[in-house]
């Protein structure tokens, strides 16, 4: 369990893609990790799919240097998400710090919101190209990848991808700089 301990957050709103919260949680969680889910508030969020998510958080109980980690999912949450200054504030501190953001397919709006992308390759849905660009990034069609500190995904069907690389970041990022 090579993340035996390590406290990574996931970013949750209403509308959420159930799978792209899901399976990372649960492969993070595998990996020994302690994944805790941050919402706008303390209410049960439905997921895309109808699937119901419960936060453990808000994003104003968290510091990023008591984080591990960063995931942000898909689905119309980032939409939400990035509307709050201390979700974007959030992500950019923990970007500031170069600590691990995984990111997939719509959830690159909370990074551009964030101001992370100018000058990174990124990915994510087809539906988020024109604002990856528009945001300075290079948009790289590609399943899932690493730029610096940034693990990006691009849509439902590469979470596999997205999983891999995310732990393999995660892994690297604990044996060489956080043990």
């Amino acid at each position: 369990m090579s993340l035996q301990g390590k406290k990574i957050a996931i970013l949750l709103a209403e509308g959420a893609e159930d799978l792209e919260y899901h399976v990372p949680r649960m492969r993070l969680q595998e990996e020994g990790a302690d994944v805790i889910t941050v919402g706008i508030d303390l209410k049960m969020v439905r997921g895309k799919n109808g699937l119901e998510m419960k936060p453990d958080t808000t994003p104003d109980a968290l510091r990023a240097q008591d984080l591990f980690a960063l995931v942000v999912p898909d689905g119309w949450a980032p939409d939400k998400l990035r509307r709050h200054k201390v979700v974007t504030d959030l992500v950019r501190e923990m970007d500031s710090q170069s600590k691990i953001i995984g990111i997939i397919c719509h959830g690159g709006l909370v990074a551009i919101s964030a101001g992370i992308v100018r000058g990174r390759r990124a990915t994510g849905s087809l539906g988020i190209k024109d604002d990856l660009i528009n945001a300075g990034a290079t948009w790289v069609d590609e399943a899932a990848f690493r730029e610096g500190n940034l693990v990006w995904g691009r849509v439902v069907a590469d979470i596999p991808a997205f999983c891999r690389e995310l732990v393999a970041a995660l892994t690297e990022e604990q044996t060489t700089n956080r043990d």
